[in-house]
């Protein structure tokens, strides 16, 4: 059994969401401040996204550079932001903290979960500056809406982060490695046969859609350049 790979753009406004679909992107990561690793934006420019194009959005929801959520207030006000964005229409989500130690900070994701009313929701690369990948997963096993880890295997990128990656997907299926891993950060178009072959199906850009920069918009040319690469070779699905 084979299936198509999902391929996820990362959007700053509406120009970029136009390109990225039109581009062959089935699904957007929504976000603001690019210098800061990707924060929340703002609830206009969500709505104005969603006017523009018809593919799924995942917005961020991160109101500070870094993993934590700057203690109770900061809990407080990101758990109104995703109250916010769900009144406002808002169905997928990208989140993700960390305790001091390292560990997944359970409390706050549970809390920013409980607002999104078992919508389906990413956990981002804070897995890869965990101090224990195998526990974070096990720990959030269950939780109402995972479906995905954004994930590079490592905190420098997919070149170092290849193995973990691969041994990663032959766990799939297992307590705490059910959800979806969608491969980015460093991603190049050379990781991509390897990682099909693993059976990841799931890939992420952001600088990647942008020949120009940051500074520059989405490229649907570049877009439609890993829609082919990754149309060329359908993921193959584990046995059972």
């Amino acid at each position: 059994m084979s299936m198509r790979a999902v391929l996820e753009v990362i959007a700053l406004d509406a120009g970029d969401a136009v390109a990225a679909q039109a581009g062959g992107a089935d699904r957007l990561e929504l976000i603001t401040d690019i210098a800061a690793d990707g924060l929340t934006p703002p609830v206009r420019t969500v709505a104005g996204i969603r006017a523009a194009v018809d593919i799924p959005l995942r917005v961020m929801l991160r109101l500070a550079d870094g993993f934590g959520v700057g203690g109770a207030r900061g809990l407080d006000r990101l758990a109104g932001v995703a109250g916010e964005m769900r009144a406002a229409g808002a169905e997928e989500f990208v989140l993700g903290f960390l305790d001091e130690e390292g560990g997944v900070d359970l409390e706050a994701v549970e809390r920013v979960v409980g607002e999104l009313d078992g919508c389906p929701w990413t956990f981002h690369r804070a897995i890869d500056r965990a101090a224990d990948r195998d526990a974070l997963r096990k720990r959030l096993d269950g939780l109402p809406g995972l479906d995905a880890y954004l994930t590079a295997g490592a905190a420098s990128g997919v070149d170092e982060g290849l193995p973990t990656l691969i041994a990663e997907a032959a766990r799939g299926g297992e307590p705490g490695y059910e959800p979806q891993i969608m491969v980015g950060g460093g991603l190049r178009l050379d990781h991509v046969p390897a990682l099909l072959a693993a059976g990841i199906g799931a890939f992420h850009i952001g600088g990647a859609a942008r020949p120009g920069g940051w500074d520059g918009p989405v490229c649907v040319e570049a877009v439609a350049k890993w829609r082919a690469v990754l149309d060329g070779v359908a993921v193959r699905q584990p046995a059972g």
